[in-house]
């Protein structure tokens, strides 16, 4: 059988024994199951089976044997299991809802982000208790105990917690409508966005030009172990990554983990093939263009990191050190990088091109995640009111 890591989930099956086979998710992650009709001409079902790895091959592939057998005696062993459902955990649970329904349907990032929240707030507190037996006033009562050191993350715990057992009512685990995490109060979310002003803009600019071309002092916090005082340059690869992200309003991962192969200089364009919200199209101004091609072109990424060029390439990580470097040289500390992108869409709102155009340059499929930009946009229109209105008040005699 395969063991490639693929680049969506895949279904593999056995050539001896139909029915059996494993497939394996965009993460890695391979799992045994059994296809098989309990009822001739009935509707098909699949067993999972167990991990591959935690599994062996000829364990799993007579467990098939053992299910197929039954089913063709018209027994059902998928019902069996069903019924073993009704006393998992919460830990299992939502462990369960992870690695079966968001590790297979939405991005890696999203799934260990997951798992995080599982591990340091969910399962600390209730992850022993029977996911049936699991009342309101206990998740609550987690959601306070998380709050006194986490209160975002408390709430993205809870929001887990609910979409767990949403999908366990559906897949059986738990009583349809059961939902202990469903109308939990919430702790209040302050919105974070924050608009680089121009002159804000003209002093992040200087910083960059200076980081690349005499290079930034050591106790700007740049450099790990060069001594206090010299100053290191920054590649121009780091420089770059952020002059993109403020010219085009792209997402830091989707500039770190861009390909030459999916930048068209010719027509100005990128074709980003798994952005967050899917295969997107990226318009490229006159300045990100001359920015892209002044870049120099080490290996598959756009962005160099520490192996580029090398047979296992990977895209860099992140740019938190040359980033508080060049923004406390800029004096904006706690600016973060995603900032840039709110300050993309601001300039856009204040010039006046409209929601509609500012959405669909981020990538937004939400009209509504827009609407965020509002008030910037309304600013803009009362400029074009007063235009407009002072020609007609000149031209009726009007003050």
């Amino acid at each position: 059988m395969a063991s490639a890591k693929p680049n969506r989930t895949t279904y593999y099956f056995d050539a001896d024994l139909p029915g059996f086979g494993f497939y394996r998710t965009t993460a890695g992650t391979g799992t045994y199951f059994a296809e098989f009709r309990p009822v001739a001409g009935g509707s098909k079902k699949r067993l999972k089976l167990g991990r591959v790895g935690t599994l062996k091959a000829n364990e799993a592939r007579e467990a098939a044997r053992k299910a197929i057998a039954h089913a063709g005696l018209g027994k059902d062993l998928s019902k069996d299991r069903a019924d073993e459902r009704a006393s998992v955990t919460v830990r299992t649970l939502v462990d369960t809802y992870i690695e079966d329904f968001v590790a297979m349907n939405k991005k890696e990032s999203s799934a260990e982000f997951y798992r995080t929240m599982l591990r340091k707030h969910i399962d600390p507190l209730i992850g022993t208790i029977k996911a049936v037996a699991l009342t309101r006033v206990e998740v609550q009562r987690a959601h306070a105990a998380m709050s006194k050191t986490a209160r975002i993350s408390a709430n993205r715990a809870m929001k887990l917690l609910s979409a767990a057992y949403g999908w366990g009512a559906k897949n059986g685990y738990v009583p349809d409508g059961m939902n202990p995490a469903s109308g939990v109060d919430l702790n209040r979310e302050e919105g974070r966005e924050r608009f680089l002003s121009i002159d804000e803009m003209k002093r992040l600019g200087e910083a960059m030009v200076e980081a690349e071309t005499v290079g930034l002092k050591v106790n700007a916090g740049d450099a790990k172990h060069a001594p206090k005082g010299q100053r290191v340059k920054m590649h121009p690869s780091v420089t770059g990554a952020i002059r993109l992200i403020m010219l085009t309003g792209c997402r830091l991962r989707e500039i770190l983990h861009l390909r030459w192969t999916e930048v068209d200089l010719d027509r100005g364009l990128l074709f980003l093939p798994d952005s967050k919200t899917g295969r997107k199209t990226v318009v490229l101004s006159a300045a990100a263009v001359e920015v892209l091609t002044a870049l120099p072109r080490i290996g598959v990424y756009v962005i160099a990191g520490e192996s580029a060029g090398l047979e296992d390439e990977k895209p860099r990580a992140d740019l938190k050190r040359p980033w508080a470097a060049i923004t406390k040289r800029a004096g904006l500390d706690g600016l973060r990088i995603h900032d840039l992108r709110h300050s993309f869409a601001s300039v856009g709102a204040w010039s006046g091109l409209g929601l509609p155009v500012i959405g669909k340059l981020l990538g937004h499929t939400d009209a509504k995640t827009t609407q965020r930009y509002a008030h910037i946009d309304v600013d803009s229109s009362r400029r074009a009111a007063d235009a407009i209105a002072g020609q007609i008040a000149d031209a009726i005699g009007g003050k």
